[in-house]
């Protein structure tokens, strides 16, 4: 089986971090592959970014040469899942959903903690998309951006630990979400401060990838997430990626 698992920002550190999270829970036989866009922001903290890696998402996919299996897509909030759901026949799978789908099995109510507080709302937004947010007790803002969980990880662990504290004890969550892809591996230190299960949206997003296609399933293709019509698209795809394209719109 062969997993991609897709950065939704250039940062390549990142990318390699979030892949060797994601391959540490990996079934054996399961090839992950991470993949970084080749274009868009060092991090996405807002609606413009989003929109943007939604974008960088969808070619680097596209221009992947080899078969695959499945799509991890490594970023909390809007970063165009559904646009993946149409162009590929294999399962699709958003971290912020499997987190939080996760997180229901293991407690009536579950917090986000992410980053920035202008992610706040895109993140609540993909959630009442997914029908997951009536379970969520609270999505908290750490304060810090995506690029500091690397550069700071001290500072990082001190203000996510904070923030989950607090919606264990005043959100009244039992479980604990991490909100972004670039706190993969956080898990041990934020469950040791608060006692309570710490969902990394990447770690859960492999295991729902795998049970998919092991179990044969993929996204219905009768309806919403039928095949783009076959039209001229002006600018876009890159020439790597056109082929692929055109293969699905045939």
């Amino acid at each position: 089986m062969r997993i991609l698992v897709v950065n939704v920002n250039t940062t390549e550190s990142m990318t390699a971090a979030i892949a060797a999270s994601a391959r540490a829970v990996a079934a054996p036989g399961t090839e992950i592959v991470g993949l970084t866009p080749r274009f868009g922001a060092d991090s996405c903290e807002g609606n413009f970014e989003s929109y943007l890696a939604a974008l960088g998402v969808m070619d680097a996919v596209t221009s992947y040469p080899e078969p695959f299996d499945a799509v991890i897509q490594a970023g909390y909030g809007e970063h165009g899942r559904e646009g993946l759901q149409e162009l590929l026949d294999v399962p699709v799978v958003d971290i912020t959903e499997a987190a939080a789908s996760t997180a229901m099995y293991l407690g009536h109510k579950y917090s986000v903690v992410t980053t920035l507080d202008r992610t706040v709302p895109l993140i609540e937004d993909r959630l009442k998309v997914a029908g997951l947010l009536d379970r969520c007790a609270s999505v908290r803002a750490s304060g810090l951006g995506v690029l500091e969980l690397e550069s700071e990880p001290e500072r990082a662990v001190e203000a996510i630990v904070t923030q989950a504290r607090a919606a264990v004890e005043q959100d009244k969550a039992e479980v604990i979400c991490l909100g972004c892809g670039g706190m993969a591996e956080l898990e041990e230190a934020v469950s040791a401060a608060t006692g309570v299960p710490i969902v990394d949206g990447v770690r859960a997003a492999v295991a729902v990838a795998e049970g998919l296609v092991r179990l044969g399933l993929s996204t219905s293709k009768v309806r919403t997430y039928a095949p783009p019509r076959p039209k001229r698209i002006t600018g876009w795809p890159l020439p790597e990626s056109a082929a692929a394209l055109s293969t699905v719109a045939d």
